[in-house]
């Protein structure tokens, strides 16, 4: 495809994106098909929803706790029993999430919520305000939910489809009659809660109805660490200048580093542990809305020298360690696709775009002169040894010349490769990411922990399953911390984080990937079903790390049988499957079943 060619395309899809769009921060949903899907495995393009099941639902409001794992359609009726009563376990410090469904026949107005303190036998409190709740809204995904044959560089599906997944905070909303809204609720027990039992009400009323909700949770004696001291090493790729673009203010300014600040605190609130940033211009081949800057200006100067400004990049870097993220720099890259490279001409002020293939004599020439300015520049800033060189899904031929490069210019140097596993990058990557399905076995893994390597994994827009897609299961999204345990690795990547398509509070959808592909997060600072399951499975992982550090030290036989069994539960989930998801919502039932009993042991 040529750029001509590709830019017309993009114009259709700004026009399609924004076609339809009501001014309430929702799709018209008149113009939407939506499948009545009942959570089932297959999947029907064109299937109505069934009006007699709105006719024979009694008239007014009705309310009912539900499963965060699966996913609740917007006018399809909920199969939810009504159930007022929610139950949850967790330790102290963790986060414990529950979703409400809100519907009717009938339209309702001013539905509104209020909440309780959470208060055991005792008369200990966990307060209110540890208890946030948010409406879900519903975006457009060019796939239906569950889709088993979702694929890289798919220009969109002719149909739509709502999935529920962006936050909203809200004071009050309007319920449309034969409608769903579902409600996220997070308890976030504080770390000095005392151990026992709690229980409050959410009271839910519109205009003309009212009905109270249970809600009782135990908390467990063990402390979950602040996410900044979690030993996952999550690494979600940020892109910046998306934010100010998206915002309409000037990159760099006071108001886009307000913007970022919220923004940044989300991914650290997760646990972030990398900084992504950008010594070369659009790495990724142009691919994004909004393509990533250089956040180092290279000038080549009148005598041939270079001169490297590094404003940005020390800009970012400090704004996102004051956020929280301050575990790793990821520097990209010294191989951006297709070889190429952008640099200030200083005699005649244009930008120069030229093509440097790794290992070459004008690559090498150039990126030694950066590496020895950049090596110094790190190390006045003190951020040297946290800082990796990052080389992502390129060849093997190309990655083994570009390390050579950098380990010939300073045996100081960290690299960090994204790839498909090969057995002659292992010595040489201090950090290696492997895609899921192209991984090496597990005993690769802890050779490598055992010299001081990380390893970790990522999906993109492959592997279908699991994924975290919008259409994806959420169910899905906690499995992937689970998988790092069980394969021994430090953490998991996602690109991206941030990378919105044009009106990412509406519409999910890409013009080449599967919708909900590059971006976890929403405008505003504003998270999603998605990004917390993700984070639930995160903290599941710093759980296992704390119970079998502590059960190691046990000689109670009950705490030695529930380790191997917590041991047993995580080598199964290696095993190749299907993901069904009533298969993978029963994995993550018995794992945090054994942790709970393996929690409520070591208490003793």
């Amino acid at each position: 495809m040529n750029k001509t060619t590709a830019i017309s395309i993009l114009f259709i899809f700004l026009y399609l994106a924004t076609a339809g769009q009501s001014q309430k921060g929702e799709i018209d949903l008149s113009r939407v098909p939506e499948p009545r899907l009942h959570y089932q495995e297959e999947y029907d393009f064109d299937s109505p929803v069934e009006p007699a099941r709105w006719q024979n639902q009694k008239h007014g409001l009705h309310v009912s706790f539900a499963s965060t794992d699966r996913v609740h359609f917007r006018t399809e009726v909920p199969d939810a029993d009504g159930l007022v009563s929610w139950h949850g376990t967790g330790w102290r410090g963790e986060r414990l999430n529950g979703i409400i469904l809100v519907w009717s026949p009938d339209t309702l107005t001013q539905v509104r919520f209020s909440v309780s303190d959470l208060t055991s036998p005792k008369g200990q409190k966990v307060e209110k305000k540890n208890i946030q709740l948010n409406m879900v809204r519903y975006v457009i995904s060019n796939y239906p939910y569950n889709a088993p044959d979702a694929i890289c560089d798919a220009s969109p599906h002719k149909n739509l489809y709502l999935m529920p997944d962006r936050f909203e905070a809200f004071d009050r909303f309007d319920l449309p009659g034969r409608t769903v809204r579902p409600v996220w609720f997070s308890i976030d027990i504080p770390s000095a809660t005392e151990p026992g039992d709690y229980s409050g009400t959410m009271e839910v009323q519109s205009e003309k109805f009212k009905t109270s909700l249970q809600v009782q949770i135990k908390v467990q004696k063990q402390i979950l660490p602040e996410p900044g001291e979690w030993k996952f090493r999550l690494d979600l790729w940020q892109n910046p200048w998306v934010v100010a673009w998206y915002n309409h203010v000037k990159p760099w300014s006071p108001e886009h580093l307000m913007l970022l600040r919220k923004h940044l605190s989300l991914y650290a609130g997760a646990g972030g542990k990398y900084i992504t940033t950008y010594a070369v211009h659009s790495p990724w081949q142009d691919n994004s809305y909004m393509i990533e800057e250089a956040m180092i200006e290279w000038t080549k100067k009148e005598n041939g020298s270079w001169n490297f400004d590094y404003t940005i990049f020390d800009q970012y870097v400090s704004l996102a360690m004051e956020a929280g993220v301050n575990k790793a720099i990821t520097i990209y890259t010294p191989v951006p696709w297709g070889n190429r490279f952008r640099y200030l001409d200083e005699k005649t002020g244009n930008y120069i775009y030229e093509t440097w293939e790794p290992g070459s004599p004008q690559f090498k020439s150039a990126w030694d002169a950066f590496l020895t300015d950049l090596q110094t520049h790190l190390g006045k800033k003190g951020w040297l040894e946290k800082t990796f060189l990052g080389i992502n899904e390129n060849t093997l031929e190309q990655t083994l010349a570009t390390i050579k490069v950098i380990r010939d210019h300073s045996a100081k140097w960290k690299i960090t490769y994204a790839g498909n596993w090969h057995k002659e990058l292992d010595s040489l990557l201090n950090d290696y990411c492997f895609l899921y399905g192209e991984e090496p076995e597990v005993s690769i893994v802890k050779e490598r922990s055992s010299k001081g390597f990380t390893s970790t994994y990522y999906i993109c827009c492959n592997p279908p399953k699991p994924n975290d897609f919008v259409f994806s299961p959420p169910a899905e999204g906690r499995w992937l911390g689970w998988y790092s345990a069980a394969h021994g690795y430090d953490g998991f990547l996602r690109w991206a984080y941030d990378a919105w398509p044009v009106d990412p509070a509406r519409d999910a959808r890409h013009v080449i990937w599967p919708a909900g592909d590059c971006f976890l997060v929403y405008p505003g600072g504003a998270s999603c079903i998605r990004f917390e399951k993700l984070r639930e499975g995160i903290a599941d992982y710093e759980k296992i790390m704390i119970l079998k550090k502590q059960a190691a030290n046990s000689r109670d036989n009950d705490v030695n049988v529930l380790l191997s069994a917590l041991d047993s539960h995580l080598q199964s989930l290696l095993l190749e499957k299907d993901f069904k998801t009533d298969m993978i919502i029963a994995e993550l039932e018995k794992g945090k079943k054994l942790m709970e009993d393996l929690s409520a042991k070591l208490e003793k």
